[in-house]
C-alpha cells in the first residue's frame, strides 16, 4: 500500500501563545542560556512540526507563540507537556490557545496544502487569528456562497506575497476557522485586509479577533530576547 501524499494527510494545528513570568528576568544569564538550549532540544526531538515566533512588545497578553502541526492531538499534548517540564516551562503561562485541523476547501477550485505542512520556508511574519462567520452565512445556498467566496479569493490572489494557511476548528474549538497569514511585508497584509473588508463576504463575519502579529524567531534567540 502506497503512503498517502502530503495533500491527503490530515494535520492538527495548535497555536499556543504564552506570557513569561517577570521572575524569569532575574535568573542568572548562564542559567537562562542553558534553559533555552533545553527547550530547543526538547521541542526539536518531539517529532512533530514546529515553528517559534516572538510577540514581544507587540501585545500586552502574549510574549511568544509556538505553532505545532501533528497528526494527532496527543502528539501536541506530549510536546507541550515536555515544554512545561523544562526549567523555562516553570516560568510561562498560556494566554491564548487555538486548535484546528487541515481539510480541503469547498470553495477553492484547486486544493492547496497549507505552506507549513508543505514544508515551505517560513516568512518573517505570521498573523494569526480566529475566524467565525455568522449563522446566516451557512444558511445561504451553496451556489451563492461559492459566488461570494470567488470574489473573496480573487482579492487574495492580488497579493501573492501573502500566503494563507486556513485550517478548520468546527467541533474541536470555539471558532469556525483559524487563519495564519505568512508574509515578509506587513504593509501588504494590511492592504489585503483593507481590501477584504470591501467584499460581500465581509458582512457575514462575526469574529476575527484577536489578530496577533508574530515575528519568526528560533527558540534560543527567542528565549534570550525575553530579558
Amino acid at each position: 500500500m502506497e503512503s498517502s501524499t502530503e495533500a491527503e494527510r490530515k494535520f492538527y494545528f495548535n497555536f499556543s501563545f504564552f506570557k513569561v513570568d517577570p521572575k524569569w528576568r532575574w535568573m542568572a544569564d548562564l542559567a537562562k542560556e542553558e534553559s533555552a538550549k533545553e527547550v530547543e532540544n526538547v521541542i526539536g526531538n518531539s517529532g512533530i512540526r514546529f515553528r517559534s515566533y516572538s510577540t514581544l512588545g507587540l501585545r500586552d497578553d502574549a510574549d511568544f507563540m509556538f505553532w505545532f502541526a501533528a497528526e494527532s492531538v496527543e502528539e501536541i499534548q506530549t510536546a507541550i507537556s515536555k515544554l512545561y517540564l523544562t526549567v523555562f516551562g516553570k516560568y510561562i503561562t498560556p494566554s491564548h490557545v487555538y486548535l484546528s485541523a487541515t481539510r480541503p476547501s469547498i470553495y477553492a477550485k484547486t486544493g492547496k496544502v497549507p505552506s507549513f505542512v508543505a514544508g515551505e520556508e517560513a516568512r518573517q511574519y505570521v498573523i494569526v487569528y480566529p475566524f467565525i462567520k455568522t449563522r446566516d452565512w451557512y444558511l445561504l445556498p451553496v451556489q451563492q456562497r461559492q459566488k461570494l467566496m470567488e470574489e473573496h479569493i480573487e482579492v487574495g490572489k492580488s497579493y501573492p506575497q501573502v500566503v494563507l494557511n486556513t485550517t478548520y476548528s468546527f467541533g474541536i474549538h470555539d471558532e469556525d476557522f483559524m487563519l495564519a497569514f505568512e508574509t515578509d511585508d506587513l504593509h501588504s497584509f494590511q492592504n489585503l485586509i483593507m481590501d477584504l473588508r470591501g467584499t460581500q463576504v465581509s458582512k457575514y463575519v462575526a469574529v476575527d479577533t484577536p489578530m496577533i502579529v508574530c515575528v519568526k524567531k528560533d527558540i534560543i534567540p527567542l528565549i534570550s530576547s525575553l530579558g
